[in-house]
């Protein structure tokens, strides 16, 4: 009997309840966005300031984030440590991405009302707004968060709440896609919002070293680290290799995209100070290439 004298409240409703309510904040931010990428491209034309891609990658992430939380591989997600890793994994190395590609800052702002429009315009411009989004401030905080996150709902006792409490389960899954947003809006995010590339590589290996300690952590620990009845049914098996996980994909996602950072910045440098280079003479000498200042 629940306190009010009534029968107890079934999980499963309540499981049902939190779904519907997933759905309806995702539709609405689908539909603030798209109200704000149609007001945009009316001024511009379409595609401009934000191309189709970046809309289709915002479209793209919104999906993978409803179905991690609420997809057809539920059942397995459920049964096992390794299925919620994979759940966590996607949303932050997926969804995340893909809603920070987006560039949602802009359309999102467009589809608010205009005396809302103009309270954020005088938040973004007020010193403290300004501190928050310095380089060094962004890559702290972003890092720092993300860190703290994975931590936080990793441990025993916030991992088996979540578990136990569904409203808990949607909150956790809210702080990953959230803390992955954040992180790597600065660095797939438009070109004004982006971090410098010294700054992006090292938010990016910043928050690598953190997880792929907690992974080693999960996979190199002698005995299971949970209660054996939220792991599968060879316990140990189940963890270290949730822990793997954990530690291979970020570890590859975040080793790629640096790479890519920096491969972006040497063509840049390079669109700015190009080489002359000049065919092969009839010699078949190549003349060397000069750069500005010498010779």
């Amino acid at each position: 009997m629940s306190a009010n004298g009534g029968p107890p409240a079934d999980p499963s409703v309540l499981a049902g309840l939190l779904a519907i309510l997933l759905a309806a904040a995702v539709a609405l931010l689908a539909a603030g966005y798209g109200r704000g990428v149609h007001e945009l491209w009316a001024r511009r034309g379409a595609g401009g300031v934000l191309p189709g891609w970046r809309v289709g990658a915002f479209a793209g992430g919104l999906v993978i984030a409803l179905a991690a939380q609420n997809g057809p591989a539920a059942g397995f997600v459920e049964r096992s440590f390794t299925g919620h890793m994979t759940q966590h994994m996607v949303l932050m190395l997926v969804a995340g991405p893909l809603l920070a590609t987006g560039g949602a800052g802009l359309p999102l702002t467009l589809a608010c009302p205009a005396p809302l429009r103009r309270r954020l315009a005088r938040l973004r411009t007020s010193p403290p707004a300004r501190w928050l989004r310095r380089p060094s401030t962004t890559a702290l905080a972003a890092g720092g968060g993300q860190t703290l996150v994975l931590w936080f709902w990793h441990l025993p006792g916030p991992y088996l709440a979540a578990l136990e409490q569904p409203a808990l389960h949607a909150l956790e899954h809210a702080c990953f896609l959230g803390a992955a947003w954040l992180i790597w809006a600065p660095v797939l995010g438009v070109a004004r919002h982006r971090l410098p590339t010294p700054a992006a590589m090292l938010l990016l290996v910043g928050t690598m070293l953190p997880a792929s300690a907690l992974g080693a952590v999960l996979t190199f620990a002698p005995q299971p680290v949970y209660p054996l009845r939220v792991l599968g049914p060879d316990p140990l098996a189940d963890q270290q290799l949730a822990g793997l996980l954990m530690w291979a994909p970020m570890d590859v996602a975040v080793l790629v995209a640096t790479l890519a950072v920096f491969l972006r910045w040497l063509l840049m440098l390079q669109g700015r100070r190009p080489d002359q280079v000049t065919s092969p003479e009839p010699g078949g000498v190549v003349p060397v290439a000069r750069t500005e200042g010498v010779g």
